[in-house]
């Protein structure tokens, strides 16, 4: 079952497209993360979802509605930057924002006791916003966007200006709430979508440039490394080594090169042959596997 199909959505501003044909499609109960670079239209493309922006072509196809229904009742929206009432409490808060997504003062009351336990800030329902920090403001901001109990949460960098320890509440937060809701948030931090989705889509320039399980990712873009230390100077070691059969391409990182190859005993066969035979002061020589940072960086620097 698809809950929400995208496809071929476009949004051009002053003839300038910032999302440019992409598709994609979000299964129930999954947590999928929008991984790119500053810039790369995700904010965009989750405003279009959201219903805040209308897209200039494309179409989005909500759980068996019509493209003119209006979703927004289906979604819930929290920015990269939330705004609240600081003079209110955290319950005030809720109890507000439930009569205007056109529940009763009493629902609303009863929704906010429930969504104040279930990001874990009931204790501090009473307090001030303005009293709250920075992972308790996420917080408050995630249970707002719950308040309507929409099938789908849209969150927008909901880490990116936490310090680590409300990074760590909020991710925590975001992987328990994937029994309750559908979540597609917008991250350019791999480790975060790493450790928390199902499913990965990648984007660059407002297109899509790969999407797919982790899972699926990692083992279609694996490729397996040597790293390799030498004494003195590494850009001649580079040139002869990136000659070899095996050799896909070489990177100078930090201290050392990372060779990567796509036949494992024979690259280090030859390349080991070859230090022997040049006599190449050798101080460090392991194996690895490319890693989904990898991948994210290869595509976008292509």
């Amino acid at each position: 079952m698809t809950m929400i199909s995208v496809n071929e959505l476009h949004k051009r501003y002053d003839g300038k497209y910032v999302v440019n044909g992409i598709s994609l499609q979000l299964q129930p109960g999954k947590c999928v993360a929008l991984l790119g670079p500053n810039g790369a239209g995700k904010t965009t493309t989750l405003r279009m979802l959201s219903g805040l922006i209308r897209p200039t072509s494309g179409s989005i196809q909500f759980d068996g509605l019509s493209d003119t229904k209006d979703i927004r009742h289906h979604i819930g929206y929290l920015p990269q930057y939330p705004a609240f009432h600081n003079w209110m409490t955290g319950r005030e808060f809720l109890v507000y924002v439930g009569q205007l997504a056109k529940l009763s003062k009493s629902e609303a009351s009863k929704r906010a006791n429930e969504l104040l336990s279930l990001v874990g800030i009931f204790d501090a329902g009473d307090q001030r916003v303005k009293k709250y920090s920075g992972g308790m403001r996420q917080r408050l901001g995630i249970a707002q966007a719950l308040i309507h109990n929409p099938k789908l949460l849209l969150l927008d960098e909901p880490v990116s200006a936490l310090d680590p320890i409300g990074r760590r509440e909020v991710l925590t937060l975001m992987d328990s709430l994937k029994e309750h809701t559908t979540l597609l948030f917008s991250t350019h931090i791999l480790n975060d979508a790493e450790e928390i989705c199902d499913e990965l889509f990648v984007m660059h320039q407002g297109k899509m440039l790969e999407s797919g399980s982790i899972n699926d990712l990692r083992n279609k873009h694996r490729l397996d490394k040597i790293i390799i230390k030498f004494e003195g100077e590494l850009d001649q070691h580079k040139t002869i080594i990136e000659q070899l059969n095996p050799v896909k391409r070489v990177e100078i990182v930090k201290e050392h090169l990372e060779i990567y190859v796509d036949d494992l005993p024979r690259g280090r066969t030859e390349i080991l042959n070859l230090i022997q035979e040049k006599s190449w002061p050798l101080t460090k020589f392991e194996f690895a596997q490319t890693t989904l940072e990898d991948m994210f960086m290869r595509m976008v620097n292509k």
